[in-house]
């Protein structure tokens, strides 16, 4: 992403110039409002009587009820009594909110939603609020469940536990019931939640309601004060860093956290946190995937009380629940994923994006928006500082930070005696494999075991085998809706398509010749799990990915097991590479680097050097040094040398002036327009339709995807690059109301992150 700044759109989007198009009466004739449809304009609708009874009048940044196309919709109200408003517009419903639940800053943030990425503005409107609040869900805070202290008992407890006489409240053998009491008595009403948080079993809180000595209240708790800082001491790299942060707030201010994994990002963050939050202020920290980087979100909710989340695994009522929280200034801070950044505060202060580098921050359908970018946009609406963190930029951030849009904080070192880890390549041409792991480095794993390490190797590949074949003529299990591969899977035995999820039972003999005896070709987490357990019988062998690890429960045991301490060997994909902390990990073996370096994708190699140097960063977190070898059978090729030998940082920079140099992003704006079909001519017929209609930049295709086919439909897609924003918008806004047949579906990307 390049320079962005908020711009005006032409009439029926721009919410700034309908908001302020006349003074609201206090009784409105017509309500100008955004509906959840696949079209570029709003729809103006009347206020009968019959809707002012039924409920509160309409409000700029309210929800209002109406009927689109005979179906019943909830639409956002973005203008009243416009002037250039429809004749004879159908009625509303009701209003359903009396107060905006859309403030200004909203309501604009939302017209660039829709101008920078070419959707629909009613569609971005409900893209930015929970699921509830699209069915018109009440704007109120469910009241929880609370203990306290029975008013008429209290003095006998606090009599009992001035004197510690747990027996005198018939409580001489239940310590924890007593210890929970006390807790009570020193903080006031607790939830179920928190009294969890704070290590109370279930079974005690039960046991303890059953006396006469506690009992329970509706309770909506109370924002408390930020704790007082710890005595932890910062390196002198973080203490600059939380300085120039603070220094910052008040102020829009975009700052690049650039520090080497394991040097004490988190802390920094926590810091600064602590200085937004005086006087009633409030933060949102965003992070790639909520269950994989469990160090980020355990140490803020052990450093800060009023902490929400805000991700895909609550159901609706609980994310519309923690995003009323927060716009009502009940939360302090939000953590969530991608789509958090659009929640609403009641006083903002800062933004704190963690890993700002991963893919998982832009949304790949629907609203093609990035969750990064969006929050320097928004940090700069609202004029409050954005931290930007991660041990390997994005080429973007680092553009952006040479360009001087970006201040960037620099921690190179790890606190205390932990040193970064040395990476080494391991040559595996000529090599006879055993499960994909060399001889080699079977020696370098067993003698980091024997030493009392934990190995964790690393293969981005879920499943037993990326595929099926026959060796006699060649034959591949290939996806009949797709053109991929259908991918092994054991326990149980099946094919898995990993782009459209098809399944099947694996094959017994060759559908092309008949042979009976198929070979698994290549090696995935599974097998490297089967193959690393007849290596090692005497170890435990723990596989985290996907297939294993679906629920954060099941992710949570897993790292404990983990942090016991003992020997053990991990075998994983990227959910292991981000944000875990392994202070007992002394060895990480990648066992298979070489495939994001021939990739036809141009970012493919800035995500390998990435994923490897994330990954690299799991070993030697403490006393114990750390050791990376990395298996290829192209240790010669010279982004991977540069990357060994020189680092990230070289190997970025190199990559930027290759960029340059080929005139892609982020040097220059990049969309992707996409379309897929039942018949490819369709998809490509109507791509060429709309290349003719762009002016003023370079079209490129259309093409087919690098993976044509996926559920049966035909996928091309048209490469624009243009000079600079401008030009792209402009000509982006030439084509972006075009109807295509009815059997084609299209799209636009801006600033895509991949091509597939």
């Amino acid at each position: 992403m390049g320079a962005i700044t908020l711009v005006k759109h032409e009439k029926h989007s721009s919410l700034e110039e309908d908001a302020t198009a006349s003074p609201a009466p206090c009784r409105p004739r017509v309500a100008r409002i955004c509906l959840p449809v696949p079209l570029y304009r709003a729809f103006d609708y009347s206020v009968p009587d019959t809707a002012l009874e039924a409920g509160p009048a309409p409000v700029v940044g309210g929800r209002v009820a109406v009927r689109f196309a005979h179906r019943p919709m909830v639409g956002i109200c973005t203008a009243l009594d416009p002037a250039d408003a429809y004749d004879e517009p159908s009625p509303i419903e009701h209003a359903v909110d009396a107060e905006p639940l859309l403030d200004t800053h909203h309501l604009a943030l939302a017209t660039w939603l829709a101008d920078y990425y070419h959707y629909p503005l009613g569609e971005v409107l409900a893209a930015m609020i929970p699921a509830e609040a699209r069915k018109g869900g009440a704007t109120v805070i469910a009241l929880e469940t609370a203990w306290r202290i029975r008013p008429d008992q209290a003095a006998i407890v606090q009599r009992a536990i001035r004197e510690e006489s747990a027996a005198s409240l018939g409580l001489g053998r239940a310590k924890q019931q007593f210890a929970l009491l006390q807790t009570l008595n020193e903080n006031g009403p607790l939830s179920r939640a928190a009294i969890a948080e704070l290590g109370y079993s279930a079974a005690v809180l039960r046991a303890l309601a059953a006396t006469d000595w506690v009992e329970t209240l509706s309770w909506r708790p109370k924002s408390m004060p930020p704790p007082a800082e710890p005595a932890l001491q910062l390196t002198d790299e973080q203490a600059t860093a939380v300085a120039a942060i603070r220094g910052g707030l008040g102020q829009f201010g975009a700052f690049l956290l650039d520090g080497v994994t394991g040097s004490g990002k988190t802390e920094v963050y926590l810091r600064a946190l602590h200085s937004a939050l005086a006087d009633g202020g409030q933060a949102l920290v965003l992070v790639p995937e909520i269950g994989l980087t469990p160090q980020t979100v355990r140490r803020v909710q052990a450093r800060f009380s009023d902490v929400v989340a805000l991700h895909s695994a609550m159901n609706d009522a609980e994310r519309w629940q923690a995003w009323l929280k927060c716009a009502q200034g009940d939360a302090r801070i939000l953590i969530g994923t991608r789509s958090a950044c659009f929640a609403a505060f009641a006083d903002l202060r800062m933004i704190i994006v963690d890993e700002e580098h991963d893919p998982s921050f832009k949304q790949q359908d629907g609203l093609r928006y990035s969750a990064r970018d969006f929050a320097v946009v928004r940090a700069r609406q609202e004029g409050i500082p954005v931290v930007l963190g991660s041990a390997t930029p994005s080429l973007e951030s680092l553009h952006n930070a040479a360009q001087g849009r970006y201040s960037t904080l620099t921690l190179r070192e790890r606190p205390g005696a932990a040193e970064l880890p040395k990476l080494r390549l391991l040559d595996i041409r000529g090599h006879t494999l055993e499960e994909g792991i060399s001889p080699q480095l079977t020696h370098v794993i067993r003698r980091h075991l024997a030493d009392g390490g934990q190995v964790l190797t690393f293969i981005n590949r879920r499943g037993f085998a990326p595929t099926l074949m026959c060796p006699q003529c060649g034959w591949i299990a290939d996806c009949r809706d797709c053109d991929a591969r259908m991918t092994l899977h054991a326990r149980p035995e099946h094919l898995r398509c990993h782009h459209c999820g098809a399944r099947r039972p694996p094959a017994r003999s060759c559908e092309g010749c008949g042979h009976e005896e198929l070979v698994p070709v290549g090696q995935g987490t599974q097998r490297a799990e089967q193959g690393l357990a007849e290596l090692f019988p005497d170890t435990p062998v723990l596989r985290i990915d996907r297939d294993v690890t679906r629920s954060q429960r099941q992710l949570t045991a897993q790292l404990d097991a983990v942090l016991e301490g003992g020997p053990m060997i991990l075998v994983g994909t990227q959910m292991l590479a981000k944000g875990h902390h392994f202070p007992n990990v002394t060895l990480v073996a990648v066992l298979g680097a070489d495939g994001g370096f021939f990739s036809a994708d141009f970012r493919a190699p800035e995500r390998m050097a990435q994923t490897i140097m994330q990954v690299a960063g799991r070993a030697g977190r403490a006393e114990r040094a750390g050791e990376v070898w990395i298996q290829t059978y192209q240790p010669e090729h010279p982004l991977l040398q540069r990357l060994v030998k020189s680092g990230y940082a070289e190997f970025a920079q190199s990559e930027l002036r290759a960029r340059a140099a080929a005139e892609m992003p982020p040097t220059r704006p990049m969309a992707l327009i996409r379309a897929d079909a039942i018949h490819p001519e369709e998809g490509m017929t109507f791509l060429r339709s709309l290349k003719s209609r762009l002016a003023g930049v370079e079209a490129y295709g259309p093409a087919p995807a690098p993976i044509q086919r996926i559920s049966n439909r035909f996928r091309h897609q048209l490469m624009v690059l243009a000079d600079d924003r401008r030009s792209l918008r402009r000509a982006l806004l030439g084509v972006r109301d075009q109807s295509a047949p009815r059997n084609v579906r299209w799209s636009i990307d801006v600033d895509p992150y991949d091509s597939f």
